[in-house]
């Protein structure tokens, strides 16, 4: 039997992963973990907040994302970003096939519609060559339409290593290996505390573990080390531990439609547009799910709860933050336009219709119907900047030496998920002296 609780208070191992939600990366980077602690002789339990991963895995950020192996095109060269989603997307195909978990080479067109989007095509083509991204090739409008019969476009980037897959999937993949590798999983565990202890708890000898972690439930649980990797909570979590509260996260909900089944014949693989810099956020694209269905969108919206996936979902202590959050004011006076554009989008189908209607001019307003949301976890700093790289933090005092926090670990954190995870394991072997 799997070992989902164990009797409080305890001592859980002596290396603790902390998700406080069924956020990003955390299950899939509990293998590393893991297999870290294997190599340390060290036993990892995974705590997570909701009783509900007993039956269901990646609840959250994991499973409202839109399926998407991405390939790499994006992100400056040299960057860390850019080489964890290369590497990262090459780990994924092969725990795929090595777990016989369903997934497809459906590749991706990134599509200019009139000539002022060429010259930004032409410099993403030339970056994801640098990006050493496999198969990437320049095309026209004949190979476009070869690919994609009823997309319409001047030129597009052909990228057909990028893929489709059921990241739920993938996660409780994830969640058995951990467990052959012999980790514990902890539910129903929501931490209110992580503090260092003053004496040894019951059954262990002398201060082999130093560091309490407590649940909203009063439960202690005593380890050596822990680090954290929480998605829309990092924040909280790591002030918890004494941790400065900069970067801030705010959510931004992605609301997506889908085209009617009698329509799903217009998109074969995946259609993006060409980025605009003047803008945060990628734009509305076309992405074809293992089901059958097609999405289209995100858009990208203020949620007013951070697991709040629904328009109406609100949480006053959410949008308390985030109304006093300086980077989000900053943001917001910097996008003005664009975020009262993103709003009226996500109640207008026909404002969203025109914006896909230039890739496939044939779409109407009766082939869309309502889909899906997904809560994205952007960091923010003080100036308004979204954070685009990977912060870790240990705050500072006794702690700091026995703890790391993943405060972000940006988009397409999914795709880069296992390279990030021995990211992860590494940082945690050297701050940790392991």
């Amino acid at each position: 039997m799997r070992p989902f609780r164990s009797v409080r208070p305890m001592v859980c191992g002596v290396h603790a992963f902390i998700q406080q939600c069924a956020s990003c990366g955390v299950q899939r980077a509990s293998v590393p973990l893991s297999r870290c602690g294997a190599v340390h002789k060290l036993s990892v339990a995974v705590f997570a907040s909701y009783a509900a991963l007993l039956y269901s895995t990646a609840s959250h950020q994991s499973g409202h994302n839109s399926g998407v192996i991405h390939s790499g095109i994006y992100y400056t060269p040299g960057s860390l970003k850019a080489k964890l989603c290369v590497r990262g997307a090459a780990l994924l195909y092969e725990f795929c096939e090595r777990k016989s978990i369903p997934h497809r080479r459906c590749g991706k067109l990134i599509v200019a519609v009139d000539q002022q989007e060429i010259p930004r095509l032409r410099a993403l083509y030339e970056r994801g060559l640098r990006n050493q991204v496999p198969g990437l090739a320049m095309i026209g409008p004949k190979q476009i339409k070869e690919k994609e019969p009823y997309c319409r476009g001047l030129m597009a980037v052909d990228s057909p290593n990028t893929g489709i897959v059921i990241y739920k999937y993938v996660a409780k993949s994830c969640l058995d290996e951990f467990w052959d590798y012999g980790g514990c999983l902890i539910t129903d565990f929501e931490v209110a505390g992580i503090e260092m202890t003053r004496e040894s708890p019951m059954g262990s000898e002398g201060m082999q573990y130093p560091v309490m972690i407590r649940s909203t439930k009063g439960e202690d649980v005593y380890c050596k080390y822990v680090v954290t990797c929480a998605g829309l909570f990092s924040d909280r979590l790591s002030q918890i531990s004494g941790c400065s509260p900069e970067p801030r996260i705010v959510p931004f909900r992605g609301d997506y439609l889908m085209l009617k089944p009698e329509k799903r014949y217009l998109v074969k693989g995946n259609i993006y547009p060409v980025p605009d810099p003047r803008f945060p956020f990628l734009g509305v694209h076309f992405t074809p799910r293992f089901d059958g269905n097609v999405w289209l969108g995100p858009n990208a919206v203020l949620a007013f709860k951070r697991e709040g996936y629904k328009l109406c979902d609100f949480s006053a202590r959410d949008v308390d933050l985030v109304l006093f959050c300086r980077g989000l004011r900053k943001l917001v006076m910097k996008n003005f336009s664009y975020g009262v554009g993103e709003m009226y989008r996500a109640f207008s189908l026909s404002a969203q219709l025109k914006a896909l209607q230039k890739y496939i001019p044939e779409l109407s307003i009766h082939d869309l119907m309502r889909g899906p949301s997904g809560v994205r976890a952007q960091a923010l700093d003080r100036d308004g900047n979204l954070v685009d790289d990977f912060v870790f933090d240990s705050g500072t005092g006794t702690i700091a030496s026995r703890i790391l926090h993943v405060r972000n670990a940006p988009s397409p954190a999914a795709t880069s998920s296992l390279a990030i995870a021995e990211m992860i394991a590494d940082e945690a072997a050297k701050r940790f002296g392991l």
